[in-house]
């Protein structure tokens, strides 16, 4: 029986161990630039609360108030929102850290594609939030106030309507990321724009149960996910047509370009041939006299 080798034994863990530092400083990075945000922002957690919960103010009945009906939540709310915010607005260095960590890996044409969907998906993760604050939130909390039965004075807690909040950025961001999801499923083989259009009704059925899982229990915060869900798709297929084109036209010039070469090197071997025979002539003209 052999023995193991404590020398390659040695040589795997040393990568290994050097993976799990450069993890741990990045992830500490990450850590403290959130913290450096959120010292910055702790300062200003009432204004950014005023912010978020303007569009549910406005909504609300003449003479109607927010109430907070936790002894700790005047507090704990707007810190908790701080915190939250400075995820959010550090997401692109974080996302920066994690592609630092998985580049290495990567071959160069995953590289070249990996750009401008990691850029596209943090620019559409943010266009879905700001979609759900200036498009729903107005259309959605006047709905629900003025849903009330009469003799019911709407007074919203400031702790429930910031979970529900958080709950519809995350949804109507991670929504926004579906052409980013579609172009991916392509580029990798597991699919193609066909068969996805072959599918558009299952995927808009999916579309609306996933609105129905993470929206308020209304007909209104449904549609207004799985509508914007439904044409995000639509637009996946369209740029992930172009990808596949574009891809296509690479592969033929790469092919176009290796049958001149090889028709060129075929030419300067045919050539290479007549001289040496030209040669051969030469010398055996020059050994008869």
């Amino acid at each position: 029986m052999k023995k193991a080798d404590p020398s390659k034994n040695a040589e795997t863990e040393i990568p290994f161990l050097s993976h799990l530092v450069e993890l741990r400083d990045r992830l500490l990075r990450s850590v403290l630039f959130v913290l450096v945000i959120f010292s910055v922002l702790f300062f200003f957690a009432n204004d950014i609360y005023h912010f978020i919960a303007t569009p549910i103010m406005q909504a609300l009945p003449e003479g109607s108030t927010m109430v907070a009906t936790r002894t700790t939540a005047p507090f704990l709310t707007p810190f908790k929102l701080a915190l939250v915010t400075s995820v959010f607005i550090g997401m692109p260095f974080l996302l920066y850290q994690a592609w630092g960590f998985i580049a290495p890996g990567l071959y160069k044409h995953e590289k070249r594609l990996a750009y401008p969907l990691l850029f596209s998906s943090i620019i559409l993760f943010y266009a879905g939030m700001a979609f759900a604050y200036f498009v729903v939130f107005p259309i959605i909390f006047a709905f629900l106030t003025s849903m009330a039965p009469a003799g019911v004075t709407v007074l919203p807690d400031i702790s429930d309507y910031l979970d529900l909040v958080l709950k519809l950025f995350f949804a109507f961001g991670v929504a926004f990321e579906v052409p980013i999801a579609t172009i991916i499923l392509v580029v990798i083989g597991w699919t193609t724009p066909d068969k996805l259009t072959e599918k558009r009704a299952y995927i808009i059925v999916g579309a609306f149960i996933i609105g129905m899982l993470l929206t308020p229990p209304d007909i209104v915060s449904q549609v207004m996910l799985a509508i914007p869900m439904w044409l995000l798709f639509e637009i996946g297929i369209l740029f992930s047509r172009m990808i596949l084109k574009m891809r296509k036209e690479r592969e033929q010039e790469l092919e176009a370009e290796e049958k001149e070469l090889s028709e060129s090197e075929m030419d300067k071997e045919f050539e290479k041939a007549i001289a040496e025979e030209e040669m051969l002539t030469t010398t055996e003209d020059q050994t008869k006299k």
